[in-house]
This record gives C-alpha cells, sequence and structure tokens, in this order.
C-alpha cells in the first residue's frame, strides 16, 4: 500500500518536532548560554560599549569582561550563591511541600473527581475545562488526572471519549497560566520577572509581589472556559464524529472514606483562610501594611511578601487533614515520606536551578542585559514599534519559542533579563510583559510536541483509538491553541484599553 502523502501542516510539524528533538536538555542549554555569556563579554568588553543607566542619570554602564582576572574571580567564588539565589528555587520547594503533601495522600485527585462527577450532564465540558483550568493550584497533576478522567466521562456519556480526553487536555495545559487561586506558577514566575526588573529599576522591583497578575488571569478563567467549551462542541467533537471504538466505561464515583475526607479537609481549608483572613485584614493585624490607604496597606504588606508560604500551608493543612480521615496518613513519618518523594521528583528542576542561576548571574553581572535593554528600546523605538503591535509581537515570538522549549521557567529564565529590560525602557509595566508571556506560553503548551506531558496525554489516547500518534493529537488540539491564542489576546488588548490594573500593584505602565 502507497505511503499516505503528508499534507503542509503535519509536514511543518514534523520538522518543528525534529528541531526540538535535536535541543540540549534545558539544564545543558544553559549552562551553554552561560558560557556564551562569558565568551562573549570577552569579545564585547574591548570594543568599549556603554550606555547612560536609565535608572541612575549620570551614570554610565560599561560591559563587563568574565574572562579577566577578577571575573574569573567571580564566576569561581559567587557559584554557589548564584545557585541558591536563583528567584524561583526556594519558592518552587516551599510552594512544592505544601502541594506536595495535598497531591500524594489523594486529595487533589479525589476533589478534581468529585467536582467533574457533580456536574449536570449538559455542563460536563465546561465543568471539564474549567477543573483543567483551575487544576494548576497543584502544578502538573491535572495532567496525570483530568485527560484519562474526562475520556472516561465522554464514554461513559456516549459522546466521543477523546473530545473529553481533549477538553480536559486543553483545559489544564492551554490554560495553566489561569487561575482564581495563585499557585506555584505565580511564585515561580513572579521571582524571576522581579530580578529582571531589578536590572533597570532596583526600587521599582523591591515594590513588585508575585499577585501581579492575578485580577487578570482569574477573569481568564471564565473567558477560557467558554472558549474551550465551545471549541469542543462545535469543532472537535463534530469533528470526531461517533465513538465506534469498543472501549466502554463505567462511571464510579467517589468512596464514602474519600467523601468524608474531602468534607474535612473543607472544613480545615476554612479555618485556614479565616485565620489567615485575621492576621491581615484587622487594623494593627501583624501581616497588615500601616502606610497608606486600607488598599495599600493590604497591596503593599507583609501580606503580599509571605504568599508562597501561605500557599503552601493552605494546600499542606487540608492534605494532612485529608489524609488522615482517609488513612493515607498514619503517623508523621508518612507525611515526611510523601514531603521527601515531592522533593525527589523536583530533582530535574534543581539541576535546572543550578545552571539557569550560573546564566542569570553572569548575564546581570556584565551587564548585558541591561545594554541590550537599551538599545532594544531605542532599536524599537526607531521603528516606532509600540502599544499594542509591540506587544502583540512579543507574544507571537513566545508562542514560536515554545513550540521548541517547553519548560516555562526555561524560557522565561532566558526571556525576562532581555525582554522585561526592553519592554520597560519603552513604558511598559514589568507586570504586563509577564502576563503578554503567560498567554503565549499557556497557548501554544497544547501544540507542542516537546511538551513534557505530551507523550502521556497519547498513550491515554491510544485506550481509545491504538492509531493516535503526535501528527493526530496536534491536529486535534490546534483549534483549542489557537482560538485561546486569539481570544486570550484579544481581552489582553481589551484590559489594556481600558487601563485595569493586571492584579493588586500591577500596573500596565512602567513609571520610574
Amino acid at each position: 500500500m502507497a505511503k499516505q502523502k503528508k499534507g503542509i501542516i503535519l509536514r511543518s510539524l514534523d520538522k518543528i518536532e525534529s528541531a526540538g528533538n535535536k535541543l540540549p536538555h534545558p539544564a545543558t542549554l544553559f549552562a551553554i548560554l552561560a558560557f556564551s555569556v562569558i565568551l562573549l563579554s570577552a569579545a564585547l568588553q574591548p570594543l568599549g560599549i556603554s550606555v547612560e543607566h536609565p535608572g541612575e542619570e549620570g551614570t554610565i554602564v560599561e560591559i563587563k569582561n568574565l574572562l579577566s582576572a577578577e571575573g574569573i574571580q567571580y564566576i569561581f567564588t559567587s557559584m554557589t550563591d548564584n545557585f541558591i539565589g536563583f528567584a524561583p528555587l526556594g519558592v518552587v520547594l516551599l510552594t512544592m511541600l505544601g502541594i506536595g503533601v495535598a497531591e500524594r495522600t489523594g486529595l487533589i485527585s479525589a476533589l478534581l473527581r468529585g467536582f467533574v462527577l457533580s456536574i449536570p450532564n449538559r455542563f460536563i465540558t465546561l465543568g471539564l475545562v474549567t477543573a483543567g483550568i483551575m487544576s494548576s493550584v497543584a502544578s502538573d497533576a491535572g495532567y496525570v488526572v483530568l485527560p484519562p478522567l474526562g475520556a472516561l466521562i465522554f464514554a461513559a456519556l456516549g459522546r466521543h471519549p477523546l473530545a473529553g480526553l481533549a477538553a480536559a487536555f486543553a483545559g489544564v495545559s492551554g490554560g495553566f497560566s489561569a487561575n482564581l487561586l495563585l499557585s506555584g506558577t505565580d511564585a515561580m514566575l513572579g521571582e524571576m520577572t522581579i530580578a529582571a526588573a531589578a536590572i533597570i529599576d532596583p526600587a521599582y522591583a523591591a515594590n513588585m509581589n508575585i499577585a501581579m497578575n492575578w485580577l487578570f488571569i482569574a477573569v481568564s478563567v471564565f473567558v477560557l472556559a467558554v472558549i474551550g467549551t465551545w471549541v469542543t462542541e462545535k469543532i472537535v467533537e463534530p469533528r470526531l464524529g461517533s465513538y465506534k471504538g469498543e472501549y466502554k466505561e463505567k462511571l464510579e464515583g467517589l468512596e464514602a472514606t474519600e467523601k468524608k475526607g474531602l468534607i474535612w479537609a473543607g472544613v480545615a481549608t476554612v479555618i485556614g483562610v479565616v485565620l489567615t483572613l485575621l492576621l491581615v485584614l484587622p487594623k494593627g493585624a501583624p501581616l497588615r501594611g500601616t502606610e497608606g490607604d486600607a488598599m495599600a496597606q493590604i497591596v503593599q504588606s507583609p501580606f503580599m511578601s509571605s504568599l508562597v508560604p501561605i500557599i503552601a500551608i493552605i494546600f499542606f493543612i487540608p492534605g494532612l487533614v485529608y489524609g488522615i480521615v482517609t488513612k493515607s496518613i498514619r503517623s508523621d513519618k508518612d507525611v515526611a515520606a510523601q514531603m521527601s518523594d515531592t522533593m525527589a521528583s523536583m530533582g530535574t528542576f534543581i539541576v535546572l536551578a543550578f545552571t539557569a542561576g550560573q546564566f542569570v548571574a553572569y548575564f546581570n553581572e556584565t551587564n548585558m542585559g541591561l545594554v541590550l535593554g537599551v538599545y532594544g528600546a531605542e532599536l524599537l523605538t526607531s521603528v516606532k514599534l509600540t502599544g499594542i503591535p509591540l506587544i502583540l509581537l512579543f507574544i507571537l515570538i513566545t508562542a514560536f519559542i515554545n513550540l521548541f522549549i517547553g519548560s516555562a521557567s526555561a524560557k522565561w529564565a532566558m526571556m525576562a533579563p532581555v525582554f522585561v529590560p526592553i519592554m520597560m525602557q519603552l513604558g511598559y509595566s514589568p507586570e504586563l510583559t509577564q502576563m503578554a508571556y503567560r498567554i503565549a506560553d499557556s497557548s501554544t503548551n497544547i501544540i507542542s510536541p516537546l511538551m513534557t506531558y505530551f507523550a502521556i496525554i497519547i498513550a491515554f489516547a491510544q485506550k481509545y483509538d491504538k492509531k493516535m500518534g503526535i501528527g493526530t493529537l496536534i491536529s486535534t488540539m490546534v483549534p483549542y491553541s489557537m482560538f485561546f491564542l486569539v481570544g486570550w489576546t484579544l481581552m489582553l488588548i481589551i484590559w489594556m484599553l481600558l487601563g485595569i490594573p493586571l492584579g493588586p500593584g500591577g500596573p500596565l505602565i512602567y513609571q520610574p
């Protein structure tokens, strides 16, 4: 039988997959970038390239040579500090300590299953997409729980199981940067954005917080849920047609122990939230600020600087209670083991943090980020590319890069030191730059073969269609990706035109 000729889209996707597979591991990539910065600094320093520091009038900044005697001393003496001081390292590990307990006791899985199974059939697609979007509070747990659950539910209802899998995958991956709650993603990206902003204006960076995008991402939940539901029911499901496979499913609800655990975990969550509010809202509360009006005392407060440990605690306590009720935790040894297992799973991230920390530190030490920011801003100004066209270009660049580098933290660690200073020079806030990045990164996750969980999703899908491959899955997910990207970008444009802050202390415009 003659081999069927692939269309231009699948051929293009094959080339993207091939090129992406040739890229080194992200940890290796950052090591290469770090060495490149060292060599480039030695090549550029003799050229006498300099700029005036945008935040310090009259201060001239030159590129430092890291192959000089002083530079080599810096490389060796700063290596440990560069690793420990890598902005996302501490916040990600601390957040995951709490989330890990909630995940490994089964709380996250039971919560997601309970939510989806409690929804009337006519709203099941909307509920599934929404659950996927909200699952990002538990880091990557949604990838493992929701796509197979979505397929199971659709099959049990007589609908095509791959449509259910696609809807859940779209919510989990495409909506990863939308949530009603703050998550580890906010902490991880926010710390890198703050560090990048400090290149231009340390004083401005000192007043930033990881909730800088919260208002926008909260509203995004509803927008993306509607888009994902519409795409599923109007494009994806009709294209798949009726399911003619042999695999049938039977839905099983939560067990009595799981329900009891969820009830007590809910009580623990309410108590935890109330206690947190008592530490913030009353006048004179220990986590409330003391300067400005009531809103300023909340935005610029110890509470906003304490969001990472608060998130960890809010997940840890309900997870602990759930584990005790369901007997998945029988002693303190079980808790310690679950937290240890979570940290063990973070090994790849820790290795990545070491090499990424060196790259970011070298980039800042050489002043290359500052110089590039000033020259980049001047270039964009000279071609009159500002405002909405500039934001659109940045989103498109990020969306394209995302096809080759799946890790959100890896991409932002490379891009933030370059693009945040450039955008600040043009008058756009680091908060806006980060939000534009998050839109592009999430939207094309679901069509990147290099995304970490892509192979797992294919394995789930092959349960219902043994012929399912990369091209088939991508073709199924492309409508979600395109509509998410367009719809979310339009939302950001409208947001900018209305001048609404992106979150607490999250302006659109940068004002030194």
